[in-house]
């Protein structure tokens, strides 16, 4: 791959280097051509492979860190007066977003294909990078998650680019893809939106933005945006999923592509949510002219990514499994997954992800945590913003009558060591710190 937005010999600083995009655009930088260095506010996995493949991390944030910085990109969770941004500013260094540094990194190639939506925006992705890769294609992908294969990120060749299209303050408006895919238009982030009717204009405005849009046609947005192409499970959808089959939460089904049926499919990751996921990979790769049967190959190639329904370890005799749902839909989704696969108990334990979220949606996240019969509601990962006790994980413990507030790794210790047994299953929810509480209760390596 050759990125050429600016010169040969520049120098790029990115402010939060160890977030799942920064990091995926920090190895596509410096595979492309740039010397990259950042900065963190904590050392993690992330940022200690970036060291391993050459790129300077500094840990904690402080204005001397962009010395000898041409250019400077930041993550949308980086306040405005980081000392790195202030210190760029005060030097007339030219700061980017994230969302425009994607922006110029896709512009690079012939081809683009950027996914968006609610959910699914990371498994999609992959899973396309993946198909395309069994074409012969040879994409360079940018991954929110951790492939199972390929990381966060794919350094291929300069023909094609897959991408995730984040909905998060709009920033999926800055991509102008040839080939925008929409899973769904499910209502979240709406503390950056004025409602829903403003989420969905933006997503109408993104698939404008493209030369070709493919869409859901299960999704009500279906109705409202010019599609060259739909998926889904109903027969009325251009690629859907015949003949259904889950066998221990692993799903198969036959490929029809314009009504043909083009083979049988069987996904190796676990539940009924990644069908959907996998219909959009395949539209993705019918619409761009790659032949069917390798389409299959490419989606059972696909072996999964990290903390999307992965499977953890044994725990006093239960299984364990995590998985990055943070919104009621996707937490209905995993639930799903997990009473399908095994017949014994189900503890949840989720962690709530953002007040604003919680409060926007806490309806939602009532009715759906309600149907667990076991559940612990874990501290609030706050991420970007601070407290508000209208949208806290203790007031939405306090309306689920039948959950456990929790609040810290040895509390969540206690009560699993006392409450599980054998043929029990622990799922482990939310997009937090949930899942290192989850990997050390296991022992598992960080």
């Amino acid at each position: 791959m050759k990125l050429d937005f600016w010169p040969k010999n520049t120098h790029v600083f990115l402010v939060g280097a160890g977030g799942a995009s920064m990091s995926s655009l920090a190895f596509l930088l410096r595979a492309g051509g740039y010397a990259v260095s950042g900065s963190d506010s904590r050392a993690s996995e992330r940022t200690a492979k970036l060291e391993e493949a050459g790129v300077r991390v500094h840990i904690g944030h402080a204005a001397e860190n962009i010395e000898g910085a041409d250019a400077v990109a930041a993550s949308s969770a980086v306040p405005q007066d980081a000392p790195e941004l202030l210190a760029a500013k005060e030097r007339g260094i030219s700061v980017y977003s994230r969302a425009e540094l994607l922006s110029l990194v896709a512009g690079c190639f012939r081809h683009t294909v950027a996914f968006a939506g609610c959910h699914g925006k990371t498994t999609a992705t992959a899973m396309c990078a993946h198909v395309f890769a069994a074409c012969g294609a040879d994409p360079s992908a940018h991954i929110g998650g951790e492939d199972l294969d390929y990381g966060n990120f794919r350094a291929g060749g300069s023909g094609w680019f897959v991408t995730e299209a984040c909905e998060y303050r709009a920033n999926f408006l800055q991509l102008r893809p040839e080939t925008a895919v929409i899973l769904n238009t499910d209502a979240d982030h709406l503390e950056c939106y004025a409602g829903p009717a403003a989420l969905a204009e933006a997503y109408e405005r993104f698939a404008r933005g493209a030369k070709q849009c493919i869409l859901c046609g299960d999704d009500p947005a279906a109705a409202r945006i010019p599609a060259a192409l739909t998926f889904g499970l109903s027969e009325r959808c251009a690629v859907s999923a015949a003949n259904l089959r889950q066998s221990g939460g692993r799903y198969s089904f036959t490929l029809r592509l314009r009504g043909q049926p083009c083979g049988r499919v069987r996904l190796r990751a676990f539940g009924r949510h990644n069908v959907y996921n996998a219909l959009a990979a395949a539209s993705a790769a019918f619409l761009c002219g790659f032949p069917p049967e390798l389409i299959v190959r490419g989606l059972q190639e696909f072996r999964g990514v990290r903390r999307r329904f992965e499977p953890l370890g044994r725990f006093c005799g239960a299984d364990c499994i995590a998985d990055y749902a943070h919104h009621p839909r996707e937490i209905e989704a995993a639930m799903e997954a997990v009473r399908v696969r095994k017949g014994g108990r189900l503890i949840v334990v989720f962690q709530p992800h953002t007040y604003s979220r919680t409060r926007l949606l806490f309806e939602d996240f009532v009715r759906v945590l309600s149907r667990a019969e076991h559940l612990v509601v874990y501290k609030t990962f706050p991420a970007r913003e601070y407290f508000d006790a209208a949208g806290s994980a203790l007031t939405l413990s306090q309306s689920l009558p039948r959950s456990l507030y929790i609040e810290t790794p040895r509390e969540l210790e206690i009560y699993l060591r006392c409450s599980l047994r054998p043929g029990d299953a622990v799922l482990f929810l939310g997009a937090g710190d949930i899942y290192t509480a989850a990997r050390r209760l296991l022992g598992a390596k960080l």
